[in-house]
């Protein structure tokens, strides 16, 4: 079986936290390039996870024949034109969430795989989480019985990631918390329903980092602080969202001034609810002869990143629509674009 050659563009955090080392221990496998502005990263990705060769221009190796995919692991704003210039390059692409700044561009990179044939899935890493597998299962069997609300929270104590730099800046990310923290509770959520968006009512904040040099953090992952930066997204969102099925509520935020840091998602139906703790493992509550019960199931979780990039690649030699095909998370781009739509236009949203 001859060896899936590929190209990693962008050698940062994604890359090195997630993909390279999954990567560079799959036998059919070859990462012919590593690809990043800064050189040293590129060099770095080399030398620690065995990439043939260093390039600061992704273009040199979209011309390469014998690459056959590319992993886009840049900034949001980057995904759309690399991954139509690598579409259009006859290349298979993985790119990380978010698939870029709106739907309609969204929709684009769609179509655009489909006029190229070729494969492209989006880094919706938890689509591939054990806990959020069995849980699906748990829903699709009727453990939960009437599935009819989920609230999930995703907040943090005073750690905006970077502030003032590419994750604070609208032009560069493309939104905030929503955008970086919201689209995994929100994508792992309509994965285990299934479920089509009627209605969207949202809020967005921008209030604790606006003043960057006298922010006050916790933390600070993608730090430290620049402080002629921009800080213009949201720090917070909270809303509410209807569906075909269960109803939707949350609440995020990077920063808040309460020194708690909940992430967690609580399914909710008349026979039984669930509690993940995000990443994590999951509680099930239900009665059984008229007795209260929890129970945590015991099990392993294996590395997600792993068997996402183990279903890219069967993709690959297949042709087959993994769960992360763009076509199966295209409807979480449209959900990302109406809250900011109803937040912007401090409006009920309604979609078709």
């Amino acid at each position: 079986m001859d060896k899936i050659k590929i190209a990693v563009i962008g050698c940062g955090k994604i890359a090195n936290d997630a993909h390279l080392k999954p990567l560079s221990a799959m036998p059919d496998v070859e990462i012919k390039y590593a690809v990043d502005l800064i050189k040293e990263r590129a060099e770095a990705a080399c030398k620690n996870f065995g990439a043939k060769q260093a390039l600061v221009d992704y273009k040199i190796a979209l011309a390469d024949r014998e690459v056959d995919a590319v992993y886009v692991l840049t900034p949001n704003f980057s995904h759309y034109t690399i991954t139509m210039d690598a579409l259009r390059a006859g290349k298979h692409v993985f790119c990380e969430k978010p698939i870029t700044v709106s739907y309609p561009l969204s929709k684009e990179m769609a179509d655009e795989s489909k006029k190229q044939n070729k494969v492209l899935n989006i880094g919706v890493c938890n689509r591939y989480h054990k806990s959020v597998e069995l849980i699906r299962e748990y829903v699709q069997q009727g453990r939960l019985g009437d599935l009819y609300h989920i609230y999930c929270s995703f907040r943090n104590y005073r750690s905006i990631p970077g502030l003032g730099g590419a994750f604070t800046s609208k032009e560069k990310s493309g939104g905030g918390v929503l955008i970086d923290w919201g689209i995994h509770f929100l994508d792992l959520i309509l994965y285990i329903t299934g479920a089509k968006i009627r209605t969207v009512t949202a809020n967005t904040y921008n209030k604790l980092g606006t003043d960057i040099k006298s922010y006050v953090f916790k933390d600070m992952w993608a730090g430290p602080p620049v402080p002629d930066g921009v800080c213009d997204v949201d720090d917070m969102v909270t809303g509410f969202i209807r569906t075909n099925g269960a109803s939707i509520s949350f609440n995020g935020a990077w920063a808040q001034n309460i020194d708690q840091n909940e992430m967690f998602i609580d399914f909710m139906g008349d026979k039984g609810g669930i509690r993940l703790i995000y990443g994590k493992d999951f509680t099930f509550y239900t009665t059984s002869d008229g007795v209260l019960q929890a129970v945590k199931p015991d099990y392993k979780i294996p590395n997600m990143y792993e068997r996402e990039d183990l279903r890219f690649m069967e993709a690959i030699r297949s042709g087959l629509k993994t769960r992360s095909h763009i076509d199966n998370v295209l409807e979480s781009a449209r959900l990302l674009d109406a809250i900011y739509e109803s937040a912007g236009k401090q409006a009920e949203i309604k979609l078709a």
